[in-house]
């Protein structure tokens, strides 16, 4: 009997490849009302772009001193061919894995077209997210349902929406913690979870996303048997943000005599600006000079132990009954 053909689509961000990327990527993300609303929707655009103009240099600069770009879309390439290989291994069906980004390409319409010309019976949208967040995956899942309606819309569609205590995720994640607190050589060391922050908005108006990193921190620390203290970074515009920020940590924890620091960057699965920027930068200098060590424990990327949840996560949407809400609370 012939195997079933099926296709897998790795939702992420994306990021600009090079310098000259940064405007247009900018442009693209403050147009996105899932992320934020600039005025009422017919202006968002024109706001868009003035932002985007006002924050190239100052992003520029950022990602000329983590090599001239995100590595964002080549990890997660990276991520995508090692879980194809994970998939077909196991000898049932055949797996096709590919990646669309949000607001840079290749973009969903690019990814469902490259799995239509692949003959595939049906689709699982895997969103590189952990943490449910409608900014995040929400707005990635809203933008491959629009693709899928155009180029498939009979194909039978699985979306894997959040998965904050999947076991090898968990399991790869307080692996890293060890390993990095191994680094300290049996010094005294503070854990911080370092999450991207949202406006506090989000969470009133019900999005789960803190309470997912605190279900991801809690079953994690039942491996490490370390307690730690999170925190929240990138935060941007004039709204309240979820706190306290990692810079304010940073400093409370300075306050308080603290000289290590294990940071930990719980909502991300890939390095990107955020943690060869943001944390091994700028966070480590912060740190520095305020007597305090500061160092960072691995990116998942494409950890074996990581990409066995990511696998273990479609094999589940796939044989799930209800293929339109497959996701990864516990045991449900």
């Amino acid at each position: 009997m012939d195997k079933q053909k099926n296709g897998v689509v790795l939702l992420n961000m994306g990021g600009p490849e090079k310098i000259d990327d940064v405007k247009p990527f900018l442009y693209n993300l403050f147009s996105d009302r899932d992320i934020i609303k600039l005025g009422p929707a017919f202006l968002q655009k024109v706001i868009a772009r003035y932002i985007a103009n006002k924050r190239t240099p100052k992003s520029k600069n950022i990602y000329s001193k983590i090599g001239g770009g995100s590595p964002l879309k080549k990890i997660t390439f990276q991520q995508a061919f090692c879980l194809e290989k994970a998939l077909n291994e196991t000898g049932t069906d055949q797996y096709f894995v590919t990646v669309a980004m949000r607001y840079w390409p290749p973009f969903a319409d690019e990814a469902i077209k490259e799995l239509m010309g692949k003959g595939v019976e049906q689709i699982t949208a895997l969103s590189l997210y952990p943490h449910y967040s409608r900014a995040t995956s929400g707005s990635s899942i809203s933008e491959l349902k629009k693709s899928i309606a155009r180029f498939a819309p009979t194909l039978p569609t699985h979306y894997i929406k959040e998965w904050p205590v999947q076991p090898s995720y968990i399991k790869a994640l307080a692996d890293n913690i060890l390993a990095g607190l191994k680094e300290f050589n049996d010094q005294a060391v503070q854990v911080v979870y370092s999450a991207h922050s949202l406006p506090t908005s989000f969470i009133k108006d019900g999005d789960p996303y803190v309470d997912h990193l605190l279900q991801t921190i809690e079953a994690t620390e039942k491996i490490t048997g370390h307690k730690g203290q999170i925190c929240y970074q990138s935060r941007s515009g004039p709204v309240e943000w979820l706190s306290p920020s990692t810079p304010e940590m940073i400093k409370k924890l300075a306050s308080q005599g603290c000289k290590n620091i294990l940071m930990v960057p719980i909502s991300f699965v890939s390095d990107h600006v955020e943690t060869l920027y943001e944390i091994d930068i700028l966070y480590c200098q912060q740190a520095k000079n305020l007597g305090i060590t500061l160092r960072s424990s691995a990116s998942m990327n494409t950890n074996t132990v990581f990409i066995e949840g990511l696998k273990q996560l479609v094999l589940q949407a796939v044989t799930s009954e209800n293929p339109s809400l497959a996701s990864w609370r516990g045991g449900q």
